[in-house]
């Protein structure tokens, strides 16, 4: 039902865009009007210094580039939608190494990105005519930086996934942790992960060796083809996250990425995979990040997480709700440490847990749950009694459509 709602959307979407483009004399004419519209057409890297304002929404004809040196400055309340195209034609938004990204919306008037088949307008939160659930009509937000990244190899740059190779824009890497890719505050990232190749998505916010000058802070992801935020090395630290509905994995983290993600929510969706996934170092740099403050709310089809290839950092104050009994569900609902590596790292204490704690299925043990040695440091709690997890309150209605769609009103 999704993907065929899905074909519903993009079909009228491709109906409206051919009549709007007809006058009464059956004549072509421009929709987007550049001088006086309120919708702008972007078909062109940025390289040059340039702000998007508020009220208005800017359309991505395309991968779009913000290009070294320059900065898109984005004003609180504005809407930037994707076009649909998937393979080369996969619209998203890049800030290359060395550019900049200063979107800082508000508590009030977040700045929305999302697909052209979101008739959404600027003022509102949530879509009017798309569900939530609906995922890959659009790429994503992707910045990239010159921190550095444990690459294979041990090469210090390489190309972001979801981006072809053939576009150097999609470079990230190199040796400069306290790098600075912007600012960003208050943003929604909606129904993207479109496809450009065989297994190869687009995530809502890819993260590629960002470094610590770089501000991220409010930031939500629903309905993601792939995964909701996934780091690529760097420094970068994140602070009040929520994923609602992810296509594979909520969170996950690559190439020993070493900033922190405090706050944050998951929301699973029918189809994701995995709550968390944690993957060790590809290179000999071997760093370590940590999340701590999580809330994260499972369903029958997904998994607490998978830790993975020598997975590093530490885990603290997280609390698992809503989940399947693993026995009954073929691993599905566990949190497991995957590989000879993983599990000596877990050894070595570089990958630590701390302050675990679940409300379980009825029946449901925590060792069930928790595979390799994590039932230590984990505790079942009845749902409400819970010590740790987020604090949902920086999820407010006026800007997370999380919020406002009730998804999070079962959280303590």
């Amino acid at each position: 039902m999704k993907k065929f709602n899905s074909l519903l959307i993009l079909f009228s979407a491709a109906v409206i865009g051919f009549t709007s483009c007809i006058d009464g004399n059956d004549k072509p004419i421009d929709p987007i009007d550049p001088e006086n519209g309120d919708v702008q057409l972007i078909t062109t890297n940025i390289t040059t210094n340039t702000t998007w304002k508020t009220g208005k929404t800017y359309v991505l004809a395309g991968r779009i580039a913000v290009t070294s040196g320059n900065t898109l400055t984005i004003e609180p309340g504005t809407i930037v939608k994707g076009e649909v195209g998937s393979g080369s034609n996969a619209t998203a938004l890049i800030i290359a190494r060395g550019g900049k990204l200063d979107a800082q919306g508000t508590a009030t008037s977040p700045i929305i990105f999302t697909t052209v088949a979101d008739e959404i307008k600027p003022g509102q939160i949530a879509s009017p005519n798309l569900e939530a659930d609906l995922s890959g009509l659009w790429g994503g937000l992707i910045i990239l930086g010159k921190a550095k990244a444990s690459l294979a190899g041990d090469v210090t740059e390489t190309q972001i996934e979801g981006i072809p190779a053939s576009d150097t824009n999609g470079l990230y890497g190199g040796s400069d942790d306290a790098d600075n890719s912007g600012v960003i505050k208050y943003i929604s990232i909606r129904h993207g992960g479109a496809n450009i190749g065989e297994g190869n998505e687009i995530n809502g916010l890819t993260l590629g060796a960002v470094g610590s000058g770089t501000v991220i802070e409010n930031v939500e992801v629903i309905g993601n083809q792939d995964d909701g935020i996934e780091w690529f090395g760097g420094s970068v630290s994140v602070k009040n996250a929520i994923i609602w509905n992810a296509g594979d994995d909520a969170l996950d983290t690559d190439q020993a990425w070493s900033g922190t993600l405090d706050n944050f929510i998951v929301v699973a969706g029918g189809e994701t995979d995995h709550c968390l996934e944690i993957d060790g170092p590809e290179g000999s740099y071997n760093a370590a990040h940590t999340l701590k403050n999580g809330t994260v709310k499972g369903n029958n089809v997904a998994e607490l997480g998978d830790f993975r290839d020598g997975a590093r950092g530490t885990f603290e104050n997280i609390y698992f709700f809503n989940f399947a009994d693993p026995a009954t569900t073929e691993g599905r609902g566990d949190l497991s440490l995957s590989g000879d590596k993983t599990l000596a790292t877990f050894a070595a204490g570089t990958l630590k847990f701390i302050n675990l704690q679940a409300t379980l299925a009825d029946g449901v043990t925590i060792p069930t749950v928790f595979k390799g040695g994590t039932a230590a440091y984990a505790s079942s709690v009845v749902k409400g009694a819970n010590t740790v997890g987020a604090d949902k309150s920086a999820f407010a209605s006026t800007w997370s459509w999380t919020a406002a769609s009730g998804a999070i009103a079962d959280l303590k």
